[in-house]
């Protein structure tokens, strides 16, 4: 007979920690600014600087659900810790994507900002607006940061069994019958009280 896995808090809080961590990370790469768009002679500015918000609009959405998630697990149960693993590779994988397409088409990524400074809008319109296109480290670092929360979920997936137990103020209430014979009669005790005896004795 093989011994059961003891529990591993370090794994546990390890990995609740990490993910906590990363999807802050996530969130503070949303406010930075991730690209700076240069524009042709006759534009009203011939510099733009789009920040995480206007490049990758979801990403504050994603890291919100990320840090939401990670305070859920330290009191999840066994199906639901592997359930929100799946979800931290999901979410992840979601701001990897968000990072990709920005480095991918930087201009595309742009297009708000830029309509936003000249009132231009239209995607065929604004390429022949832009002449270059510079990114910053962020856009790399959201996608370093997604990588490494979906690694945090599949540990999540990989180790949930061998967590401790959540704490027994978490766990379900349950409900059960109570012996009628046992519970005073409400009646009886009021007749008892206006005979003067005292029920309670």
């Amino acid at each position: 007979m093989t011994p059961e896995p003891r529990p591993s808090k370090r794994a546990k809080y390890g990995l609740i920690l990490a993910s906590l961590l990363l999807s802050g990370f996530a969130l503070i790469a949303w406010t930075q600014t991730w690209l700076t768009v240069e524009l042709e002679a006759g534009a009203p500015t011939t510099t733009v600087a789009v920040d995480g918000a206007i490049a990758a609009p979801a990403l504050a959405a994603l890291a919100l659900a990320g840090l939401a998630l990670s305070a859920a697990l330290a009191i999840a149960g066994l199906l639901f810790r592997i359930l929100l693993g799946v979800l931290d590779i999901l979410l992840g994988g979601c701001i990897a994507l968000s990072a990709v397409l920005v480095l991918r088409a930087p201009v595309a990524a742009s297009e708000a900002a830029v309509t936003d400074v000249t009132g231009i809008a239209g995607a065929d319109s604004i390429a022949g607006l832009v002449s270059a296109t510079s990114l910053t480290l962020w856009p790399a670092i959201a996608l370093a940061t997604g990588i490494l929360l979906a690694i945090v979920g599949v540990g999540v997936v990989l180790t949930a069994k061998r967590w401790p137990s959540s704490p027994r103020k978490y766990s379900a209430v349950r409900l059960e019958p109570v012996d009628s014979d046992a519970m005073p009669d409400s009646v009886d005790s009021w007749d008892d009280l206006t005979r003067g005896d005292d029920p309670t004795r």
